[in-house]
C-alpha cells in the first residue's frame, strides 16, 4: 500500500468524521437517502454490497451526485473489488482481511480500508504496507480499550471503529489519538428508511456531527 493510498484514506476520514454504513433495499431510496445524509453534513458514504442494489447505488450516486464521495463496503474478494471500482467507488471497505484481497488492493488506484479485529490481522496487513484500518466489530473486538492497547505496538496506525458505535459512545472513540473517524448506521433507522422519513435521517446526521463539534 503506497503512501498515496494512506494520504487518500486520511483525507477521506478528515472530511467524513462519521462514515455512514448504508444498505440499500429499494432503488427508490438511493438518491433521497444520500441527499438526506448530505443535508445533515455527511458527504462521505460507505454503500455496502450486502444487497443486490449496492453496485447500482454506487454507480447512480457516482453519476448523479458527483459532489459526494461514495465508497463500497462489505467487499469480500478481488472480483467484487473490481466491480465496485468499475461502478465508481472512490474507496473500498472490507469486514476482514485475506492475503488475496490485500495483494490485489495494493495494485489498484482506489484505496482500501480493511477490517481487522486482532493484532495478528493488523500485522498481516502491515506487511503489505497498510496503516489505516476499520476496527470491526469494534464493540466485540474490545472497543475503546482495544484501541488504546493497539496504540502501544502500532503507533503509526489509525482506525475507523465500526460496529456498536453510536451517540452514547461516539466521543469515547473519537477522542482517541489513533481514531481517524467512526462508522455506524444509527443515523439510518430502519423505521425512517421504510417510511421515507428523510427529515429524520437529516436530523440524526446533523446531531451526530454536532456531538463531535462540541469537543
Amino acid at each position: 500500500m503506497s503512501e498515496q493510498h494512506i494520504q487518500q484514506i486520511d483525507a477521506l476520514a478528515q472530511r467524513a468524521r462519521i462514515l455512514p454504513v448504508i444498505t440499500i433495499d429499494r432503488e427508490a431510496d438511493i438518491l433521497p437517502m444520500a441527499d438526506a445524509l448530505a443535508a445533515g453534513g455527511i458527504t462521505v458514504l460507505e454503500v455496502t454490497l450486502r444487497t443486490s442494489l449496492g453496485l447500482t447505488a454506487i454507480r447512480q450516486l457516482s453519476e448523479q451526485r458527483p459532489e459526494l464521495i461514495v465508497g463500497a463496503g462489505t467487499v469480500l474478494d478481488p472480483e467484487t473489488f473490481a466491480q465496485a471500482e468499475e461502478a465508481g467507488a472512490k474507496f473500498i471497505v472490507t469486514p476482514g482481511c485475506t492475503d488475496e484481497l490485500l495483494q490485489y488492493a495494493v495494485t489498484r488506484p482506489v484505496p482500501l480500508l480493511p477490517g481487522v479485529a486482532t493484532a495478528s490481522e493488523i500485522m498481516a496487513a502491515y506487511r503489505h504496507g497498510l496503516r489505516r484500518f476499520k476496527l470491526f466489530p469494534a464493540k466485540v473486538a474490545g472497543g475503546v480499550e482495544a484501541l488504546k492497547a493497539f496504540g502501544g505496538p502500532f503507533p503509526d496506525i489509525r482506525f475507523c471503529p465500526t460496529g456498536g458505535v453510536g451517540p452514547d459512545n461516539l466521543n469515547d472513540y473519537y477522542r482517541l489519538a489513533n481514531v481517524m473517524c467512526v462508522g455506524g448506521s444509527w443515523m439510518l433507522p430502519k423505521a425512517a428508511i421504510d417510511s421515507g422519513d428523510w427529515a429524520t435521517v437529516e436530523r440524526l446526521s446533523r446531531e451526530a456531527l454536532a456531538l463531535l463539534d462540541t469537543h
